[in-house]
């Protein structure tokens, strides 16, 4: 290990330990339990001290987490490394490395654990807004402009159109940085602008401590009297029905004294499933735009500001190297960038693409395992809830050919296949007929964003 200054390698190596939980846990999983998670790393890095919040949590993290995190600080730093788990004093001057710091400037809100009603109760108003996430930070391209262009109308005539705002997308793809956006804008204009962000989840357990405490008029005062609710993953109120009849008071509430609410979701309106029909109804009446995947000039661009960003000049051969394979979503190209930055750190190297090569080895060695048609077929079928065998059958009635023609699209983008061989693959049809099928579903990805946010899914669970 190179001669760095100490503080640098305490973070490095909590932040790198980090990013690879961040890869490896389901999102929620991550946000609910890793994520605030507080480290104090010994300067000799000898030890690492996490402070948690409460004993339930400490418990947790050390039955569920603790051995995976000792593992990974030993593989990053290289040597052995104790691991103690205390509680959180409520001051410490201690200076420490926050798993929330690190990820900043990610789609990830800061607010992970704290009742809003809480917050609420005899305390200053707070916002949960991330300052980091605004329009100046945000990268613009054709995948995410009409979105960025509605959440900028939002933010400067509230209350008018796009009234609610719904952005849906995949997962990493920007949605929550527009949200913290269009907070942040509006309190720049409009200091006194009540405002606040919240997951759809803490909504859920605000409704449940307002029920368990009885505090049911307090929490319609704060929820009803806001001029902004940004409010993230609406998803997570399926099967909820209490929830969800308080969120449509709220809504209805905010709705009738022109206030303004934005909600994201990883799925379009009509797509939302155990949700009740008056709430999707709602949901569908102002304005919903769609998130796309970042195009290969919008991840290069990316990349290279965050870079900068993080004090670091990323080459622009390094930046195309990188974007060209890591395609899914901003996300995983915020993880490909802090791998690489704290692999240079590490061994003290320039950023080349042969560093990148290296840093990114295990990632590229998934990225380059090769995808079968018949995989394709699979999942294909799967997805659409048809028979595999109705991928090489002659059945025609739309609810087959359909789902047919998209795995023919998908494989040939995501093998090396040619069109007669897949043709051969889909039960002997002529290479003209997959021709077809390439060139109508790509046209139509385009035109229609159901079938792009059903292709995008498709290519994820393919690519793993």
């Amino acid at each position: 290990m190179y001669d760095a200054p100490a503080s640098d390698l305490s973070h490095s190596l909590w932040r790198t330990c980090v990013d690879h939980l961040a890869q490896e846990l389901p999102e929620q999983q991550f946000n609910t339990w890793i994520r605030p998670l507080v480290a104090e790393v010994a300067q000799d890095l000898s030890k690492v001290t996490i402070q948690v919040g409460n004993r339930f949590k400490l418990d947790w993290i050390r039955a569920q987490y603790a051995a995976r995190i000792a593992a990974l600080l030993e593989k990053v730093s290289g040597q052995n490394i104790a691991l103690e788990l205390a509680l959180a004093p409520r001051e410490s001057p201690i200076k420490q490395v926050s798993v929330a710091r690190i990820f900043e400037t990610s789609e990830i809100s800061e607010s992970a654990g704290t009742s809003a009603i809480e917050e609420f109760a005899g305390a200053p108003f707070k916002n949960r807004l991330n300052t980091a996430l605004t329009f100046n930070t945000l990268i613009e391209g054709t995948a995410n402009r009409m979105g960025r262009a509605a959440a900028m109308h939002v933010a400067s005539s509230l209350g008018q159109l796009y009234n609610p705002l719904f952005i849906y997308g995949g997962v990493g793809l920007g949605k929550t940085h527009l949200m913290h956006a269009v907070g942040n804008k509006l309190l720049a204009d409009n200091l006194q602008a009540k405002v606040l962000y919240i997951h759809a989840e803490q909504f859920v357990s605000d409704v449940v401590k307002a029920y368990q405490r009885k505090t049911f008029e307090e929490f319609k005062d704060r929820y009803h009297s806001l001029d902004l609710l940004l409010i993230d993953d609406v998803q997570f109120f399926a099967n909820k029905d209490r929830t969800q009849e308080e969120f449509f008071n709220a809504f209805e509430a905010l709705l009738t004294k022109k206030s303004h609410i934005v909600m994201t979701s990883d799925t379009y309106p009509k797509g939302l499933t155990d949700i009740h029909e008056r709430l999707v109804s709602r949901f569908d009446s102002g304005l919903t735009v769609a998130i796309e995947p970042p195009e290969l000039e919008m991840r290069v661009a990316i990349l290279i500001r965050k870079a900068e960003v993080e004090g670091t000049v990323m080459p622009e051969e390094v930046a195309f190297f990188v974007a060209k394979n890591v395609r899914s979503n901003v996300r995983e190209l915020e993880g490909a960038l802090r791998k690489i930055l704290a692999y240079s750190r590490f061994n003290q190297k320039d950023i080349s693409i042969q560093l990148a090569r290296e840093a990114l080895r295990d990632l590229l060695s998934i990225q380059n395992r090769q995808i079968s048609v018949e995989n394709i077929q699979k999942t294909v079928a799967d997805y659409y809830k048809i028979k595999v065998a109705d991928m090489y059958s002659k059945k025609r009635p739309a609810s087959i050919a359909r789902p047919r023609q998209i795995a023919m699209y998908l494989a040939k983008e995501l093998t090396q296949k040619s069109l007669p061989e897949i043709g051969e693959l889909f039960g002997g049809r002529d290479h003209t007929t997959v021709l077809h099928a390439v060139r109508k579903m790509s046209a139509e990805r385009q035109q229609l964003t159901e079938l792009n946010q059903q292709l995008h899914v498709l290519e994820q669970t393919l690519k793993g």
